[in-house]
């Protein structure tokens, strides 16, 4: 049974004197849920014939995740030019996995290949209204 839902947005204000991180661990403080093992294994099903699969659904349950749907044009690309390649150490200087990323699998951000896949992983988290 899924818990109840609630809408929150990081204001502006919040955003110009840096707070986002201190205030999503106070989400994560909270008690705000974590990825289920059974939703991770579906999110991640394209990989569940890979070695890695299983430890990737391990690590993606093992705490909270915070997801949120980024629109701009461009934004897939874009992105992916921001968190850089998927292994740290071939990721480019100035990326977020080159500059916080453990490995590949502890990469700290995940960010959508395609403009499909983006509309796919986006639907696997969030409704149309909650899109908007």
């Amino acid at each position: 049974m899924a818990g109840n839902r609630t809408l929150t947005i990081i204001k502006p204000d919040a955003v110009e004197k840096n707070l986002i991180g201190e205030i999503l661990q106070r989400f994560i403080d909270g008690g705000f849920r974590k990825l289920t093992e059974e939703k991770a294994k579906e999110f991640y099903k394209v990989h569940a014939d890979k070695p890695f699969y299983n430890s990737l659904v391990a690590f993606m349950t093992s705490g909270p995740v915070v997801a949120a749907i980024l629109e701009k044009d461009n934004a897939v690309e874009d992105f992916r030019k921001l968190i850089g390649a998927t292994n740290p150490e071939e990721a480019e200087e100035g990326t977020i996995r080159k500059d916080y990323a453990e490995s590949i699998e502890r990469n700290c951000v995940h960010g959508s290949d395609a403009d499909d896949t983006a509309q796919r992983e986006g639907d696997f988290f969030f409704s149309e209204l909650e899109k908007l």
